[in-house]
């Protein structure tokens, strides 16, 4: 399999997942002018223009974070519970974070966003992180005590929220900072040139 993502990118929850997974792959980081590392026109790839994109054994491309990492788990047995309420919780809290949490986040990553669109991002993210803190309770993952796609999706938004000057519930970044910790993020961060 192959990985196309950008460094530091909501790609990166998938690049966790598939370390964590075991499965074996290869990361090809797509840069802002959508070339691969490899030299490639990503857009041929995916005709999306975005990552993550997963190539699969026989070529197929499989897009979309939720799908990739519902992908990942299901193809490795690992990563989401196989029944019960914890399998259920944790493609709650990822689609969550796909659409509550990630789409909050495009005024910070887009040039035309004024200061009033980034506050009101901002105060959106605050209650949506609220949210999450309150499910994590005193868990040491999202879920209980294993690691899921929804903590590898977690970590993503986390960082990001450091990085844009979000403040985040202090049990939330006490469980972002024990995620860098958790070898499957630390290899990922990097390999993505972000360690």
């Amino acid at each position: 399999m192959k990985l196309y993502g950008a460094n530091g990118g909501c790609s990166q929850a998938s690049h966790i997942a598939l370390i964590e997974s075991g499965l074996p792959f290869t990361f090809v980081s797509v840069d802002r002018d959508k070339k691969t590392s490899d030299g490639r026109d990503f857009n041929r790839i995916n005709p999306k223009g975005y990552t993550p994109a997963l190539e699969l054994e026989d070529g197929t491309i499989l897009t979309e974070s939720l799908a990739i990492l519902m992908y990942i788990a299901e193809y490795s047995g690992k990563l989401l519970a196989k029944e019960g309420d914890a399998r259920w919780r944790t493609v709650e809290a990822t689609e969550f974070m796909t659409t509550e949490l990630h789409a909050n986040f495009r005024p910070f990553f887009s040039a035309g966003s004024g200061e009033d669109e980034k506050n009101k991002a901002k105060e959106m993210l605050a209650r949506r992180f609220a949210t999450l803190e309150s499910q994590l309770g005193e868990n040491q993952y999202l879920i209980g005590k294993d690691l899921t796609i929804a903590d590898a999706y977690l970590f993503v938004m986390l960082s990001w929220a450091r990085m844009m000057g979000i403040d985040v519930p202090e049990r939330l970044g006490t469980y972002a900072t024990n995620l860098l910790n958790v070898p499957s993020v630390t290899v990922a961060l990097s390999a993505e040139g972000l360690a």
